[in-house]
């Protein structure tokens, strides 16, 4: 996929969006985390995601795609990625493919996210760690390449109006980091 940084090279931070969230959180360090934007082979290939538990300290019951804090035991932003899908969905490491990153990503949490691009193949079993994850859900990719199906909307945050984009399929609401990661990729694409 073209429209990916390479493997070879990772993103550098800050985030694409430090500038908004050095207004909301300052300039201190970011912890850094990874994330799997994982495209299930098929005929119509689709993006997996989850919904966390609701008993979560944070983002509960939202929709996320795997992933987490980088350890200190992780080779790299890939083996972060790679680590928290087997442990958040069950993903066998040797059924997934890395293809590329995207632009890293700065949370209202203080995380800078590095979402790692995949293929995952047909076959995987995907099953939910029920102490973090509620559901794991497919959403085809073509979803996400229709315009019509990305809403733009602002929302206010500490005292100013923030733009905001959301994606709605199957009764999940997708949005904040997830949403705004998944219009990186429709923009890197060329469809936002």
């Amino acid at each position: 996929m073209r429209a990916l940084l390479p493997l070879s090279e990772p993103p550098a931070t800050p985030g694409w969006n430090h500038a908004e969230m050095s207004d909301l959180l300052g300039h201190g360090r970011r912890q850094p985390a990874a994330v799997l934007v994982g495209l299930r082979e098929g005929p119509q290939p689709r993006l997996v995601l989850t919904r966390r538990t609701d008993h979560l300290q944070a983002h509960a019951g939202q929709v996320a795609f795997p992933g987490g804090r980088c350890d200190p035991d992780d080779a790299d932003s890939v083996d972060t990625a790679l680590r928290e899908s087997e442990e958040e969905v069950g993903l066998a490491r040797a059924l997934v493919t890395p293809l590329g990153f995207l632009d890293c990503f700065e949370t209202i949490s203080g995380y800078c996210i590095t979402p790692v691009v995949a293929r995952i193949a047909a076959e995987a079993q995907l099953y939910p760690a029920p102490d973090e994850v509620a559901e794991v859900f497919e959403v085809p990719l073509a979803f996400f390449l229709d315009r019509s199906n990305l809403r733009r909307y602002s929302m206010e945050y500490r005292g100013k109006q923030r733009p905001m984009v959301e994606f709605v399929h199957g009764g999940h609401r997708i949005w904040g980091a997830t949403a705004a990661m998944l219009l990186n990729l429709l923009q890197r694409m060329g469809h936002a």
